[in-house]
């Protein structure tokens, strides 16, 4: 397959928190895991990432079994998976969810030279009434789309 065929955003995750900084890691598939990615049987929706001695994982990533891998050592849809980051970049989230009360939430999966990369960000929450603001502002978009004029807010 060729460069930039799979992409699965998670749409959720930039509705709830505001991205403060991205970062592009490698994962660690075993297997049929990336002939699913390929595929497109990803679902970041619930997905998030913790640290556990020292190292990334990304924790509640549902990747769909592949049926033509046969039932041989099949693993769980939802194990934790291991994100591949410099030790500095490491160090620095590790740091910023520890003093600042950041998360680091996946943003999306996508497909470079062959190898399979996510997005990551570290985030804050949004309040209530900031969603409220988003919402309000995609509304308006969509109508500006629609009837082709400007709205006020």
């Amino acid at each position: 397959m060729g460069s930039g065929t799979v992409n699965i955003t998670n749409r959720k995750a930039r509705f709830k928190y505001e991205i403060l900084e991205r970062y592009e890691a490698g994962i660690a598939l075993k297997g049929s895991e990336v002939k699913s990615v390929r595929a497109g049987k990803v679902s970041l929706a619930e997905a998030y990432c913790r640290f556990a001695d020292n190292e990334l994982f990304l924790l509640d990533c549902h990747i769909a079994h592949y049926p033509q891998a046969g039932t041989h050592g099949v693993l769980s849809p939802t194990r934790p998976r291991k994100l591949l980051l410099h030790r500095s970049q490491l160090k620095r989230l590790h740091g910023h969810v520890a003093t600042r009360g950041l998360t680091i939430v996946p943003l999306r999966i996508y497909d470079k030279e062959g190898r399979v990369k996510i997005e990551i960000g570290l985030a804050r929450g949004k309040k209530a009434v900031d969603k409220r603001r988003t919402l309000k502002e995609r509304d308006i978009q969509r109508e500006e789309r629609t009837h082709g004029r400007k709205l006020r807010l």
